[in-house]
């Protein structure tokens, strides 16, 4: 009866043993399609930081702090692409990579020409193509994931992108390159800024941590809105690049954070 049970006993460990891998296996894809929300969303706002930083550099503001950003936005774009190529786990999001990838190679090539208004029309143009398919990329990835922490990692890291499209926005504005319509896209990217970050900070699925975080980025939600008030001032376009840059870390931090709560979810 004993020896039995020792062999009973021995098996089941023998068929726990077999499961822990498959069991940690599928906790890593999780956390991979929550990493992939994530730089998939990164990518929707390096569009849009990039193209702020060319067009400070184009108006001669804060010139060597734009420089910076933009060889650093380009740079983390590329790798990013580079590595969401080795999370492809169906056709669709395979394809939607390969099209955002087309999308930012006429981006990166107009990028790197002198500014002109001509140039600055495609700098205008093909920021909103790269942002339109990065971010159907995200959408992908999100229903894939198919949990509401996913969703809220897209959120987050749309109110990233929302940050540095508001400051191209003003810069455009003040370039003179589509000035209506930069105007209005401001207008509207403000407007969703303040109703997904009251989206965010009610979400049932936030942590004390997260809660914290959440208020840091709404203080610098208050200074950067400052700055877009007095875009007109003399130092109005170096307080915008300034915040915006500030608001986009703390941002960053938030999205990670819901990435990490992706993960201890589905371990959970």
């Amino acid at each position: 009866m004993e020896r039995r049970r020792f062999f009973q006993a021995l098996a089941a460990v023998g068929g726990l043993a077999a499961i822990a891998p498959l069991r940690a296996a599928a906790a890593d894809r999780t956390i991979r399609v929550a990493e992939a929300i994530n730089m998939a969303g990164r990518q929707r706002m390096l569009s849009q930081r990039a193209a702020k930083a060319w067009l400070m550099q184009a108006m001669g503001v804060l010139p060597e702090r734009a420089s910076t950003w933009l060889a650093a936005s380009v740079t983390l774009f590329e790798r990013q692409m580079s590595e969401l190529r080795s999370l492809q786990p169906n056709a669709d999001i395979a394809r939607l990579l390969v099209e955002e990838a087309a999308a930012w190679q006429g981006y990166r090539a107009v990028l790197a020409q002198p500014a002109t208004h001509a140039s600055a029309m495609e700098v205008y143009r093909r920021s909103d193509a790269v942002l339109a398919a990065a971010h159907a990329t995200t959408q992908a990835y999100e229903r894939l994931a198919s949990t509401s922490v996913g969703r809220l990692i897209n959120v987050s890291g749309r109110q990233r992108m929302l940050s540095q499209r508001m400051a191209k926005d003003v810069c455009f504005a003040r370039y003179g390159v589509e000035t209506e319509a930069s105007m209005a896209a401001l207008a509207q990217a403000r407007e969703e800024f303040v109703t997904a970050l009251a989206l965010l900070k009610a979400a049932p699925e936030n942590t004390p941590r997260i809660r914290d975080e959440l208020a840091l980025a709404d203080q610098q939600w208050f200074f950067f809105q400052d700055a877009l008030g007095r875009s007109e001032a003399s130092s109005g376009l170096k307080d915008i690049g300034t915040t915006s840059e500030r608001i986009l870390e703390q941002l960053n931090l938030v999205v990670g954070l819901y990435e990490q709560r992706f993960g201890a979810a589905s371990q959970g």
